[in-house]
């Protein structure tokens, strides 16, 4: 088959008198290729598929000849099946494959067209929000990818972007509340993409069966109501991914970042003019202009966003412990095995169960744990035997941080017959003074490889020493065969030296106190 070029080629050598054996010879095709292609009407396009078609260039379709019988079928019935046309085709005389008359009944088919609508919104109506993110190159060569969460208001295209560190629920709500503080109130709807975050499962008509219970309850606080965008509901769905593509083409690609405060400092101008300077191409005056009557409509935001708490459904585990992403906050001994809810602040954790509640600092590192000091207590008291007892005040012990492992290591291997009094002490002061200045105290002992409960409290009393050794110390002196010993144990220790009526010098120097 001659391509469209060949084809123009020939014309234009009969157009300028040529005869068809000479535009044959010339053209290298046959005498009656020429015939046919004088035939044709004038090329005016290279695209072959589309031309051939249009002029009917090639051999005819065998379907061709049942246009007729075809469009008679689907007048009658436009939703009968192609494979019952093609049974029809066959009774009257139909010989060709099969696929040629199913592209036939596809061109003639009636198509139901829905006309497109454009989802405007009123002053206080609804907002648009979704996630997106971006690969940004840095200018001095590194590349990160950022997240980022936008909020449009519909009716004044006021819009609010953030910089997060990811797309989760709780990201998703804390920076949705953020947004709606910033605009001065809520609207009646929100309109968001079909995230997990948001719809878990929905039926096949677009009806959401599953809503992420997280999501759910904050909605609910805030007396907020949702849509969702169906996926394959273009003039629905792309109100919210056009915002993403905006925020996009607007400021990443025509901007170029030193580092990433750069990048937060050209965000918020980029925002001031964007809301305040520049006329929105939809309305033609700024967002700020009409944001006046947007937010006269708004309700008032009915959670501030210190005060928004994810509402988390929590067991009590067998150790007193509340387990919520690989961090650990204690809990009574009484509310073991009790079911509950853990409330998640932006900066602390409120947990429920029964008739107990306990609030504690919220954790940010992985596997971190948080023991309040009435529940130590209270773990201690339920603990039976003085074995049970032991080893779980060293277990509180070791909350603490790497500073006080290595601090019972070396006084568990330096006083092996001792060290159990000086857990119980030990326990005692963590209790008073609380695991922040304990670590403090452990770490400065550790460096002046002062090993004692008398030393552990100088630390707590004194913690401008820092990792100075207590003024005073005595030097340890070795007995033959006999492994490294403390200055304690040198001189004696507390309990032995007030018991022999002997004074250790710290005592008399008044370092250390009685």
């Amino acid at each position: 088959m001659l391509d469209m070029m060949k084809r123009h080629e020939i014309q234009v050598l009969r157009r300028a008198g040529h005869s068809q054996p000479d535009v044959a010879r010339l053209t290298g095709v046959s005498e009656r290729t020429v015939r046919r292609v004088d035939g044709e009407p004038a090329v005016t396009s290279v695209f072959e598929g589309s031309d051939s078609r249009r002029r009917c260039i090639g051999r005819p379709s065998k379907a061709e000849a049942f246009r007729a019988f075809v469009s008679k079928a689907l007048e009658a019935d436009p939703d009968v099946l192609s494979l019952e046309i093609l049974r029809r085709a066959r009774l009257d005389g139909y010989q060709g494959g099969k696929s040629a008359l199913y592209s036939l009944v596809a061109a003639l088919r009636p198509k139901p067209v829905q006309p497109v609508v454009r989802f405007e919104g009123l002053p206080g109506e609804y907002s648009q929000h979704d996630f997106g993110h971006v690969d940004v190159r840095f200018m001095d060569g590194t590349t990160r990818r950022v997240h980022f969460f936008a909020s449009r208001l519909k009716y004044s295209r006021w819009v609010e972007v953030t910089i997060v560190a990811n797309e989760r629920v709780e990201t998703l709500l804390r920076t949705l509340v953020d947004h709606f503080a910033a605009f001065g109130g809520i609207p009646l709807l929100a309109v968001f993409d079909r995230p997990k975050t948001v719809a878990l499962h929905w039926a096949k008509d677009g009806t959401v069966t599953e809503w992420n219970p997280t999501f759910a309850a904050v909605t609910l606080d805030l007396g907020l109501g949702v849509e969702v965008c169906w996926p394959r509901r273009g003039n629905q769905k792309g109100a919210v991914e056009n915002l993403v593509g905006w925020v996009k083409g607007s400021f990443f690609k025509q901007r170029r970042f030193l580092d990433e405060a750069d990048l937060l400092a050209q965000l918020a101008a980029w925002k001031e003019e964007a809301n305040t300077q520049r006329p929105s191409r939809a309305t033609g005056v700024t967002p700020a202009t009409r944001m006046v009557d947007d937010r006269a409509r708004l309700r008032p935001l009915k959670v501030a966003p210190q005060d928004l708490a994810l509402r988390i459904p929590i067991l009590v585990g067998p150790t007193g412990y509340v387990l919520h992403e690989t961090r650990q906050y204690s809990m009574p001994p009484d509310t073991i095995g009790i079911s509950g809810t853990l409330f998640l602040y932006r900066e602390r954790v409120r947990i429920v169960a029964a008739r107990f509640s306990a609030t504690h600092p919220r954790l940010f590192e992985r596997g971190a744990k948080s023991t309040l000091p009435e529940h130590r207590a209270e773990a201690v008291a339920r603990v039976s035997g003085k074995r049970g007892k032991r080893y779980l005040m060293r277990e509180h012990l070791l909350e603490v941080g790497g500073a006080a492992l290595d601090y019972l290591t070396e006084l568990v291997h330096r006083r092996p017959g001792a060290w159990i009094a000086e857990v119980e002490r030990l326990h005692k002061l963590l209790q008073d003074h609380g695991a922040d200045a304990m670590r403090t105290a452990f770490e400065s002992a550790l460096a002046g490889q002062a090993f004692g409960i008398e030393y552990i409290r100088h630390f707590l009393r004194h913690p401008e020493t820092g990792a100075a050794t207590p003024p005073g110390r005595p030097q340890a002196t070795a007995r033959p065969g006999a492994g490294p010993r403390s200055a304690e144990q040198s001189e004696g220790s507390l309990d032995a030296g007030r018991s022999g009526g002997q004074v250790i010098p710290l005592l008399r120097q008044g370092v250390l106190p009685l």
